[in-house]
């Protein structure tokens, strides 16, 4: 499956809220959960340096759909997300089983990034998603976007961190 019309509307809320984010001082990070009817169920943006380091929405994001949601109905749901998931939110997202993720840009893009601004390196290996579930249902990056994540994250290296 490909970024759909409809996919790139909910990606453009995930970067907003990765935007609000970074507005509020933390890492630009957004992400939206939709059922298998298109309704928004939830969403968050990043709260790591606001909270702590595991505050991320697709965690947050796993943890809600968790306690509200029938196993089918988390099955039926799909995540989106500006920046793919990092290992630890990938195995949330399996542990409580929600179904496809769409992702604006890859954890592989936004290394090689912050790579090339000299920002402090990740202390979690980026893998894939797929890497840690193998069997997910994943969709992205939406090239549409990449300008946009990027800029935001470039603001966030070089303004925010040393």
């Amino acid at each position: 499956m490909t970024v759909s019309d409809v996919d790139l509307e909910h990606l453009r809320r995930a970067v907003s809220l990765a935007r609000l984010a970074l507005e509020r001082g933390d890492e630009p990070f957004g992400s939206v959960l939709v059922s298998g009817e298109g309704e928004v169920l939830f969403e968050d943006h990043n709260h790591v340096v606001a909270l702590e380091a595991t505050q991320h929405p697709e965690f947050a994001i796993a943890r809600w759909a968790g306690a509200h949601l029938t196993p089918e109905q988390r099955a039926a749901c799909t995540v989106y997300t500006s920046g793919e998931h990092c290992p630890m939110c990938s195995a949330a997202h399996a542990w409580v089983g929600l179904g496809r993720i769409v992702y604006a840009v890859s954890s592989s893009q936004l290394g090689t990034w912050r790579s090339a601004w000299r920002a402090s390196p990740s202390p979690v290996a980026a893998l894939s998603i797929r890497d840690v579930v193998p069997d997910a249902v994943v969709d992205g990056p939406a090239p549409e976007l990449e300008a946009e994540v990027k800029a935001l994250h470039e603001r966030f290296a070089t303004t925010t961190r040393p």
